[in-house]
């Protein structure tokens, strides 16, 4: 399984490019507003400079799937090793397949975001099915969010694409925690993507649960003096 890291903090995936243990990049326009990001195409341009050759994904923003494959074509155009995210669908939850296929029948390398049942997965693979690579990005962490184990989802989502869309790949979307990607590596998803704050408790994989916690035991002991704290 390859780690792609998600974000829109510049300075961010610059730290990370020099990891090479980051295998792609993706990004949103959720995280680019949290960032601060105002100008699109040279926030992308930026990226990817210093990405370099990995993978790295731009969602459209439009909400017409017209315009969305104008955006899609432009996005396409800024590098080979860029992906463009398609929403399942657009906000009155019209069905994204046909833009798929036609994107992915000129060679556009799609994303597909935002899917969380397997009855889109199907639908989805049927449209991006043929030699163009794509990505099928299953919201696993809130699935999560709603009480519902998404291992067994994930798990059926990779049986039907390795039947209807070989040359895709399914990504665990949305972890919440380091345990996620124990999850999604088990399950043998080929991608997962992980925020930057996400990332950094990647050192805690494997750490010895006694001594995690006496350092918790610790942390709560210095915060409590420091905080000045009196009964």
């Amino acid at each position: 399984m390859r780690v792609f890291a998600d974000g829109a903090d510049l300075d961010g995936i610059r730290a990370l490019a020099a990891d090479a243990g980051i295998a792609g990049f993706t990004t949103n326009p959720t995280l680019m507003r949290k960032a601060g990001i105002s100008d699109y195409e040279r926030f992308a341009h930026d990226a990817l400079a210093l990405v370099g050759e990995r993978p790295i994904s731009f969602e459209v923003f439009s909400d017409d799937h017209a315009d969305m494959e104008r955006q899609a074509l432009k996005i396409a155009g800024w590098g080979d090793n860029v992906y463009v995210k398609i929403p399942v669908t657009n906000t009155q939850g019209v069905a994204s397949e046909d833009l798929l296929r036609r994107l992915v029948a000129v060679g556009v390398k799609v994303n597909v975001t935002g899917l969380m049942t397997l009855e889109q997965v199907e639908k989805v693979a049927d449209a991006v099915a043929g030699d163009v690579p794509s990505n099928i990005s299953v919201f696993a962490g809130r699935v999560a969010d709603t009480g519902v184990d998404p291992v067994p989802l994930m798990t059926s989502a990779l049986a039907i694409m390795a039947e209807a869309a070989p040359s895709a790949e399914l990504i665990w979307a949305s972890p919440r925690e380091v345990l996620n990607i124990v999850q999604a590596d088990q399950v043998g998803c080929h991608i997962i993507t992980v925020t930057h704050d996400l990332l950094k408790k990647l050192s805690l994989l494997g750490h010895d649960h006694t001594r995690f916690s006496l350092e918790t035991v610790r942390m709560f002991h210095d915060d409590a003096s420091a905080a000045g704290f009196t009964l």
